[in-house]
């Protein structure tokens, strides 16, 4: 038996027992073998590596960008504190203001889109980033499962170093795309797009994706994805995002054509395709957040991206 399988029944303990298929055919999963078309998930430091070959290609520019743009900005940190905090204090004190908007997002979810789930529950957290709402949820009783491309220690996978000691329990970390989940259908009570929605290429995919992997009745949620009233707004955003990164970077972190912001026209758009409602909840950010729109027009500014929570269920 080789190495990779030598630490499966320990890693089992934490999969709690979630039935997994090939992200690459499609095929349901014995352990993390295909037997179809000879992929595995590989282990690595506990993380489950669910991307093939093909997607390591496709996604390599993107999440070296990735990488380098956030360690240029300061992200993580060596401490535990730093991620203990999160999303409520930001011990860094370089991301106060997005980490304010990130805790009421994640408070609103918790106290009212999630308040009729059992504890107990499993929740896709996708876009896990560092995993703070994945040790959130932990705390709160529910059983989280990780997604992200990025595994590095600082901002992605990996920092869940920081939470091992707090939780009885691991949750499962996965290295996937949210287009091609390495999951059986229907085993999560909700499946939540942590800042993330807007980094798909194709949202009719990756929220089919979702969709596919939530139980009868369940729910997706997309949270802090930026919306704008006008299209022009959000191509405006795209530009000036751009050109930021360009001068600070060094690269316009354009390797992948994301869709980056969205709009009622998009929102309608999916509810057509997939056969769903949308249901819109406007978590209160502050009165400075409130103001934005109005200080905008008075500096003759383009409209700023306002912060909403969608929520699709899942029919019979």
């Amino acid at each position: 038996m080789g190495a990779q399988h030598t630490c499966l029944a320990a890693w089992d303990l934490s999969l709690s027992g979630i039935r997994l298929r090939c992200p690459r055919c499609a095929t349901g999963v014995a352990e993390l073998d295909c037997a179809a078309c000879n992929f595995s998930i590989a282990i690595k430091d506990g993380i489950a590596h669910a991307l093939s070959p093909e997607s390591v290609a496709h996604h390599a520019r993107f999440m070296e960008d990735y990488e380098r743009i956030r360690e240029s900005e300061g992200r993580g940190s060596e401490g535990d504190d730093f991620y203990l905090g999160l999303p409520y204090r930001d011990t860094s004190g370089r991301d106060c203001g997005q980490w304010q908007i990130r805790a009421r997002s994640y408070d609103y979810l918790v106290r009212h889109l999630l308040d009729g789930t059992p504890r107990g529950s499993r929740i896709l957290d996708l876009g896990a980033g560092n995993c703070w709402m994945s040790y959130r949820l932990a705390r709160a009783g529910y059983r989280p499962c990780a997604v992200d491309l990025i595994t590095n220690d600082r901002d992605g996978l990996g920092a869940a170093r920081h939470y091992q000691t707090r939780l009885p329990k691991r949750f499962p970390r996965f290295q996937a795309e949210i287009s091609r989940l390495p999951f059986a259908d229907e085993q999560f009570e909700a499946a939540v797009f942590n800042a993330s929605f807007h980094y798909a290429e194709d949202y009719e995919a990756s929220l089919r994706e979702a969709m596919r992997c939530v139980r009868t009745g369940g729910m997706v949620i997309v949270s802090d994805t930026p919306w704008y009233a006008r299209e022009e707004s959000g191509r405006q955003m795209v530009a000036e995002r751009r050109e930021i990164f360009l001068r600070r970077h060094g690269t316009a972190a354009d390797s992948i054509a994301n869709l980056a912001y969205l709009t009622d026209e998009r929102l309608r758009g999916m509810e057509d395709a997939l056969s769903i409602h949308w249901d819109v909840h406007r978590p209160w950010y502050g009165l400075t957040w409130a103001m934005r729109p109005l200080v905008a027009r008075l500096r003759g500014r383009r409209e700023p991206s306002k912060f909403r929570l969608y929520v699709a269920h899942k029919g019979e």
